[in-house]
């Protein structure tokens, strides 16, 4: 190869490099992570009368939620999660809430 060909290429080299290096850039978004350590303040349901209700239940899912960055999907799993007792044994003997 001659000089000028080896420097034409690298030239074309760079010039390749800069540009992805540019659309790198521009394609970059923030990565958000979801919080979960607010799963733990969402008091656990089992469905008793001296629980909690379920309006604050679904609220507390809710505002954990928001805060946490949670899909809705993501808020029904861990609605799910804190299920005990008779609301749990609800839960898995209904399939249509699966």
């Amino acid at each position: 190869m001659t000089d000028a060909r080896v420097q034409a290429e690298l030239l074309e080299a760079k010039n390749k490099t800069q540009h992805l290096r540019e659309r790198m850039s521009l394609d970059t978004t923030p990565t958000v992570h979801n919080d979960l350590s607010l799963i733990s303040v969402i008091p656990k349901s089992s469905g008793s009368d001296a629980a909690v209700t379920l309006e604050e239940f679904l609220e507390s899912i809710e505002a954990s939620g928001r805060i946490g960055r949670l899909s809705e999907n993501d808020q029904s799993e861990v609605a799910i999660l804190r299920l005990t007792g008779s609301a749990n044994l609800f839960y898995q003997g209904c399939d249509e809430l699966h």
